[in-house]
Protein backbone atom coordinates (compact mmCIF):
# COMPACT_ATOMS: atom_id res chain seq x y z
CA UNK A 1 0.00 0.00 0.00
CA UNK A 2 1.11 3.47 -0.72
CA UNK A 3 -0.17 6.76 0.68
CA UNK A 4 3.42 8.29 0.24
CA UNK A 5 1.92 10.70 -2.93
CA UNK A 6 -0.87 10.88 -5.70
CA UNK A 7 2.44 10.61 -8.19
CA UNK A 8 2.63 7.16 -6.69
CA UNK A 9 -0.71 5.84 -8.34
CA UNK A 10 -1.10 4.33 -11.83
CA UNK A 11 -1.74 6.35 -15.15
CA UNK A 12 -5.55 6.35 -15.49
CA UNK A 13 -6.78 3.55 -17.93
CA UNK A 14 -8.36 6.43 -20.70
CA UNK A 15 -5.46 8.17 -20.41
CA UNK A 16 -3.08 5.22 -21.10
CA UNK A 17 -5.38 4.26 -24.04
CA UNK A 18 -5.10 7.51 -25.38
CA UNK A 19 -1.69 7.59 -25.59
CA UNK A 20 -1.40 4.24 -27.24
CA UNK A 21 -3.73 5.53 -29.75
CA UNK A 22 -1.77 8.23 -30.56
CA UNK A 23 0.96 5.92 -31.37
CA UNK A 24 -0.48 4.81 -34.15
CA UNK A 25 0.98 6.46 -37.43
CA UNK A 26 2.74 9.68 -37.53
CA UNK A 27 1.54 13.13 -36.52
CA UNK A 28 2.90 16.64 -37.04
CA UNK A 29 5.29 17.55 -33.89
CA UNK A 30 6.12 20.28 -31.28
CA UNK A 31 2.30 20.79 -30.36
CA UNK A 32 1.04 20.68 -33.57
CA UNK A 33 -0.66 17.51 -33.46
CA UNK A 34 -4.26 17.24 -33.94
CA UNK A 35 -5.12 16.43 -29.89
CA UNK A 36 -3.78 20.07 -28.54
CA UNK A 37 -6.33 21.65 -30.47
CA UNK A 38 -8.85 19.83 -28.36
CA UNK A 39 -6.92 20.47 -25.35
CA UNK A 40 -6.81 24.13 -26.44
CA UNK A 41 -10.85 24.81 -26.77
CA UNK A 42 -10.94 22.11 -23.71
CA UNK A 43 -9.38 24.34 -20.86
CA UNK A 44 -10.43 27.58 -23.02
CA UNK A 45 -14.08 26.06 -22.25
CA UNK A 46 -13.51 24.54 -18.97
CA UNK A 47 -12.39 28.07 -17.73
CA UNK A 48 -14.54 30.64 -19.30
CA UNK A 49 -11.51 32.20 -21.17
CA UNK A 50 -11.90 31.78 -24.21
CA UNK A 51 -8.44 33.66 -25.44
CA UNK A 52 -6.55 32.06 -23.40
CA UNK A 53 -3.55 30.17 -24.97
CA UNK A 54 -2.36 26.78 -23.23
CA UNK A 55 1.09 25.33 -23.10
CA UNK A 56 1.75 21.72 -21.96
CA UNK A 57 4.76 20.82 -20.35
CA UNK A 58 5.75 17.18 -18.45
CA UNK A 59 6.58 18.43 -14.99
CA UNK A 60 4.80 20.58 -12.02
CA UNK A 61 7.64 22.21 -11.58
CA UNK A 62 8.26 23.56 -15.16
CA UNK A 63 4.79 24.70 -15.39
CA UNK A 64 4.73 26.91 -12.08
CA UNK A 65 8.11 28.11 -12.90
CA UNK A 66 7.84 28.98 -16.47
CA UNK A 67 4.36 30.34 -15.85
CA UNK A 68 5.70 33.10 -13.15
CA UNK A 69 8.82 33.65 -15.77
CA UNK A 70 6.23 35.35 -17.98
CA UNK A 71 4.47 37.11 -15.23
CA UNK A 72 7.55 39.13 -13.11
CA UNK A 73 10.97 40.46 -14.16
CA UNK A 74 14.35 39.99 -12.65
CA UNK A 75 13.74 42.61 -10.32
CA UNK A 76 10.13 41.74 -8.98
CA UNK A 77 8.75 40.00 -6.77
CA UNK A 78 6.51 36.96 -6.25
CA UNK A 79 4.69 37.02 -3.06
CA UNK A 80 3.83 33.31 -2.01
CA UNK A 81 3.18 31.56 0.98
CA UNK A 82 5.94 30.76 2.97
CA UNK A 83 4.70 26.69 2.16
CA UNK A 84 3.89 27.08 -0.68
CA UNK A 85 5.26 24.16 -3.72
CA UNK A 86 7.48 27.14 -5.42
CA UNK A 87 9.23 28.14 -1.95
CA UNK A 88 10.02 24.97 -0.53
CA UNK A 89 9.90 21.77 -3.43
CA UNK A 90 11.48 23.34 -6.39
CA UNK A 91 14.95 23.69 -5.83
CA UNK A 92 15.51 27.57 -6.79
CA UNK A 93 13.56 26.69 -10.15
CA UNK A 94 11.24 29.96 -10.13
CA UNK A 95 14.34 31.73 -9.42
CA UNK A 96 16.31 30.63 -12.11
CA UNK A 97 13.52 30.40 -14.79
CA UNK A 98 12.44 34.28 -13.87
CA UNK A 99 16.23 35.26 -13.96
CA UNK A 100 16.25 35.87 -10.28
CA UNK A 101 12.95 37.19 -9.25
CA UNK A 102 12.54 37.27 -5.45
CA UNK A 103 10.18 34.42 -3.63
CA UNK A 104 8.91 37.08 -0.62
CA UNK A 105 6.97 34.64 1.45
CA UNK A 106 4.07 35.51 3.54
CA UNK A 107 2.27 33.93 6.44
CA UNK A 108 -0.53 32.41 6.90
CA UNK A 109 -2.24 29.73 9.51
CA UNK A 110 -2.70 26.62 7.45
CA UNK A 111 -0.78 27.35 4.64
CA UNK A 112 -3.25 29.70 3.11
CA UNK A 113 -1.91 33.18 2.51
CA UNK A 114 -3.49 35.90 5.38
CA UNK A 115 -4.54 39.17 3.41
CA UNK A 116 -3.37 41.40 6.08
CA UNK A 117 0.37 39.20 5.54
CA UNK A 118 0.19 39.95 2.09
CA UNK A 119 -0.54 43.43 2.70
CA UNK A 120 2.46 44.02 4.82
CA UNK A 121 4.82 42.00 2.53
CA UNK A 122 4.00 44.20 -0.65
CA UNK A 123 4.21 47.42 1.68
CA UNK A 124 7.82 46.64 2.05
CA UNK A 125 8.41 46.59 -2.04
CA UNK A 126 8.29 48.72 -4.25
CA UNK A 127 9.11 52.36 -4.77
CA UNK A 128 12.90 52.74 -4.07
CA UNK A 129 15.52 51.72 -6.38
CA UNK A 130 17.12 49.91 -3.75
CA UNK A 131 14.42 47.34 -3.17
CA UNK A 132 13.19 44.61 -4.79
CA UNK A 133 9.82 45.95 -6.89
CA UNK A 134 6.44 43.99 -7.05
CA UNK A 135 5.65 41.33 -9.28
CA UNK A 136 3.15 39.00 -8.91
CA UNK A 137 1.23 36.97 -6.29
CA UNK A 138 1.20 32.87 -6.37
CA UNK A 139 -1.59 31.01 -4.44
CA UNK A 140 -1.77 26.95 -4.25
CA UNK A 141 -5.15 25.32 -4.15
CA UNK A 142 -4.98 22.37 -2.90
CA UNK A 143 -2.01 24.14 -0.34
CA UNK A 144 0.55 22.10 0.87
CA UNK A 145 -0.61 21.10 3.70
CA UNK A 146 -3.83 19.58 2.32
CA UNK A 147 -5.91 22.69 3.23
CA UNK A 148 -7.88 24.90 0.61
CA UNK A 149 -9.00 28.38 -0.50
CA UNK A 150 -12.82 28.78 -0.69
CA UNK A 151 -13.60 30.75 -3.31
CA UNK A 152 -14.51 33.89 -0.87
CA UNK A 153 -10.91 33.27 0.23
CA UNK A 154 -9.48 33.37 -3.12
CA UNK A 155 -11.37 36.48 -4.49
CA UNK A 156 -10.56 38.61 -1.34
CA UNK A 157 -6.88 38.10 -2.52
CA UNK A 158 -7.84 37.84 -5.72
CA UNK A 159 -8.94 41.44 -5.35
CA UNK A 160 -6.43 42.88 -3.81
CA UNK A 161 -3.68 42.02 -6.35
CA UNK A 162 -5.92 43.51 -9.09
CA UNK A 163 -6.54 47.11 -6.70
CA UNK A 164 -2.17 47.01 -6.98
CA UNK A 165 -2.93 45.70 -10.68
CA UNK A 166 -0.44 42.36 -9.49
CA UNK A 167 -1.07 39.46 -11.81
CA UNK A 168 -2.24 36.27 -10.36
CA UNK A 169 -0.70 32.97 -10.44
CA UNK A 170 -2.45 29.52 -9.40
CA UNK A 171 -0.84 26.46 -8.58
CA UNK A 172 -2.90 24.15 -9.50
CA UNK A 173 -0.74 21.05 -9.32
CA UNK A 174 -3.74 19.18 -7.26
CA UNK A 175 -6.49 21.81 -9.13
CA UNK A 176 -9.03 19.17 -9.45
CA UNK A 177 -8.98 18.23 -5.82
CA UNK A 178 -9.74 21.86 -4.90
CA UNK A 179 -13.17 21.78 -7.52
CA UNK A 180 -14.14 18.85 -6.22
CA UNK A 181 -14.18 19.44 -2.54
CA UNK A 182 -15.46 22.86 -3.00
CA UNK A 183 -17.88 21.59 -5.54
CA UNK A 184 -17.39 24.70 -7.80
CA UNK A 185 -16.48 24.97 -11.51
CA UNK A 186 -13.03 25.06 -13.04
CA UNK A 187 -14.50 28.57 -14.11
CA UNK A 188 -15.07 30.11 -10.46
CA UNK A 189 -12.17 28.72 -9.40
CA UNK A 190 -9.39 30.61 -11.67
CA UNK A 191 -11.73 33.63 -11.99
CA UNK A 192 -9.54 35.75 -10.43
CA UNK A 193 -6.78 34.19 -12.07
CA UNK A 194 -4.47 35.18 -14.88
CA UNK A 195 -2.43 32.55 -15.23
CA UNK A 196 -2.81 28.81 -14.09
CA UNK A 197 -0.55 25.55 -13.36
CA UNK A 198 -2.85 23.11 -14.46
CA UNK A 199 -1.89 19.31 -12.94
CA UNK A 200 -2.73 16.37 -14.39
CA UNK A 201 0.30 14.12 -13.06
CA UNK A 202 -1.15 13.93 -9.28
CA UNK A 203 -4.79 12.76 -10.88
CA UNK A 204 -4.08 10.01 -13.30
CA UNK A 205 -1.94 11.58 -15.93
CA UNK A 206 1.39 9.74 -16.81
CA UNK A 207 3.45 13.22 -16.51
CA UNK A 208 1.63 16.26 -18.14
CA UNK A 209 0.64 19.54 -17.06
CA UNK A 210 -0.90 23.14 -18.70
CA UNK A 211 0.05 26.65 -18.54
CA UNK A 212 -2.93 28.48 -19.18
CA UNK A 213 -2.69 31.88 -19.44
CA UNK A 214 -5.87 34.30 -19.85
CA UNK A 215 -4.09 37.28 -21.60
CA UNK A 216 -2.88 35.72 -25.10
CA UNK A 217 -0.83 37.86 -25.66
CA UNK A 218 1.66 36.20 -23.51
CA UNK A 219 1.68 32.69 -25.24
CA UNK A 220 4.93 33.75 -27.27
CA UNK A 221 6.86 35.03 -24.63
CA UNK A 222 6.09 31.93 -22.87
CA UNK A 223 6.44 29.44 -25.41
CA UNK A 224 9.69 30.59 -26.29
CA UNK A 225 10.59 30.54 -22.92
CA UNK A 226 9.30 26.89 -22.82
CA UNK A 227 11.55 26.10 -25.89
CA UNK A 228 14.69 27.88 -24.19
CA UNK A 229 13.96 25.80 -21.23
CA UNK A 230 14.26 22.53 -23.02
CA UNK A 231 10.58 21.69 -22.23
CA UNK A 232 9.20 21.91 -25.25
CA UNK A 233 8.59 18.15 -26.52
CA UNK A 234 9.34 16.96 -29.84
CA UNK A 235 7.04 13.93 -29.54
CA UNK A 236 4.50 16.49 -28.37
CA UNK A 237 1.71 14.52 -29.10
CA UNK A 238 2.11 12.56 -26.38
CA UNK A 239 1.70 15.14 -23.80
CA UNK A 240 -1.39 16.60 -25.63
CA UNK A 241 -3.01 13.11 -25.85
CA UNK A 242 -2.66 12.57 -22.01
CA UNK A 243 -4.24 16.05 -21.57
CA UNK A 244 -7.10 15.59 -24.16
CA UNK A 245 -8.02 11.89 -22.37
CA UNK A 246 -7.88 13.54 -18.67
CA UNK A 247 -10.27 16.52 -20.23
CA UNK A 248 -12.71 14.53 -22.08
CA UNK A 249 -16.17 13.21 -20.01
CA UNK A 250 -14.52 15.08 -16.71
CA UNK A 251 -12.51 12.28 -16.18
CA UNK A 252 -10.40 15.04 -14.14
CA UNK A 253 -13.16 15.73 -11.54
CA UNK A 254 -14.24 11.78 -11.43
CA UNK A 255 -10.57 11.13 -10.44
CA UNK A 256 -10.11 14.24 -7.76
CA UNK A 257 -13.86 13.22 -6.45
CA UNK A 258 -12.54 9.49 -5.87
CA UNK A 259 -9.14 10.48 -4.78
CA UNK A 260 -11.04 13.12 -1.81
CA UNK A 261 -13.61 10.61 -1.12
CA UNK A 262 -10.11 8.14 0.26
CA UNK A 263 -8.69 10.71 1.86
CA UNK A 264 -12.11 12.11 3.88
CA UNK A 265 -12.31 8.42 4.95
CA UNK A 266 -9.19 8.10 5.87
CA UNK A 267 -9.37 11.55 7.53
CA UNK A 268 -12.66 9.87 9.75
CA UNK A 269 -10.83 6.86 10.98
CA UNK A 270 -7.48 8.50 11.83
CA UNK A 271 -9.95 10.96 14.56
CA UNK A 272 -11.72 7.39 15.29
CA UNK A 273 -8.68 6.16 16.49
CA UNK A 274 -7.12 9.01 18.71
CA UNK A 275 -4.73 10.56 16.03
CA UNK A 276 -4.39 14.32 16.29
CA UNK A 277 -4.74 16.05 13.18
CA UNK A 278 -2.92 18.99 12.25
CA UNK A 279 -4.61 20.62 9.25
CA UNK A 280 -8.09 20.06 8.98
CA UNK A 281 -7.90 18.34 5.37
CA UNK A 282 -10.34 19.39 2.68
CA UNK A 283 -9.63 17.03 -0.04
CA UNK A 284 -7.01 13.76 -0.14
CA UNK A 285 -3.81 14.91 1.50
CA UNK A 286 -3.85 14.48 5.86
CA UNK A 287 -1.44 15.47 8.31
CA UNK A 288 -1.37 13.57 11.25
CA UNK A 289 0.49 12.63 14.93
CA UNK A 290 0.01 8.69 15.92
CA UNK A 291 2.34 7.14 18.34
CA UNK A 292 5.97 5.79 17.03
CA UNK A 293 4.84 2.62 17.67
CA UNK A 294 2.11 3.05 15.49
CA UNK A 295 4.18 3.85 12.33
CA UNK A 296 6.37 0.84 13.01
CA UNK A 297 3.05 -1.45 12.74
CA UNK A 298 2.26 0.58 9.39
CA UNK A 299 4.87 0.57 7.81
CA UNK A 300 5.90 -3.06 7.61
CA UNK A 301 3.07 -2.67 4.90
CA UNK A 302 2.16 1.26 4.07
CA UNK A 303 4.73 3.37 2.70
CA UNK A 304 4.02 6.87 3.42
CA UNK A 305 6.25 9.84 4.56
CA UNK A 306 7.17 10.71 8.41
CA UNK A 307 8.07 14.38 8.52
CA UNK A 308 9.81 14.63 12.04
CA UNK A 309 11.09 11.72 14.93
CA UNK A 310 9.26 13.57 17.90
CA UNK A 311 7.39 11.01 20.14
CA UNK A 312 4.28 11.19 18.13
CA UNK A 313 5.87 11.74 14.69
CA UNK A 314 3.86 13.75 12.13
CA UNK A 315 3.11 11.56 9.02
CA UNK A 316 1.96 12.97 5.56
CA UNK A 317 -0.41 10.46 3.95
CA UNK A 318 -1.64 11.22 0.68
CA UNK A 319 -4.44 9.17 -1.34
CA UNK A 320 -4.60 8.82 -5.42
CA UNK A 321 -7.87 8.39 -7.27
CA UNK A 322 -7.66 4.18 -7.10
CA UNK A 323 -7.72 3.80 -3.17
CA UNK A 324 -9.60 1.67 -2.19
CA UNK A 325 -12.21 1.46 0.99
CA UNK A 326 -10.42 -1.54 1.80
CA UNK A 327 -6.82 -0.04 1.29
CA UNK A 328 -7.60 2.78 3.87
CA UNK A 329 -9.48 0.16 6.43
CA UNK A 330 -5.92 -2.02 6.64
CA UNK A 331 -3.52 1.00 7.38
CA UNK A 332 -6.89 2.50 9.99
CA UNK A 333 -5.98 -1.17 11.20
CA UNK A 334 -2.35 -1.37 11.31
CA UNK A 335 -2.60 2.41 12.96
CA UNK A 336 -4.98 0.99 15.63
CA UNK A 337 -3.12 -2.36 16.38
Amino acid sequence: MNFASDNTGPVAGPVMDAMVAANAGGTMPYGADPWMDEVRDGLRSLFDWPEAEVLLVSTGTAANALALATLVEPWEAVFCHRLSHVEADECGAPEFYTGGAKLVLVDGEDAKMAPEALDAAVSRTGGSVHGVQRGAISLTNVTEAGTIYTLAELDVLCSYARELNLPVHLDGARFANACAALDCSAAEMVRGADIVSFGGTKNGCMGVEAIVMRDPSKGWQAALRRKRAGHLWSKHRFLSAQMAAYLRDNLWLENARAANAAGQRLAQGLRTIGAEIVHEPAANMIFARLPAEAHHRAQKEAQYYLMDDQERPLCRLVCDFTKTDKEVDRLLELFAG
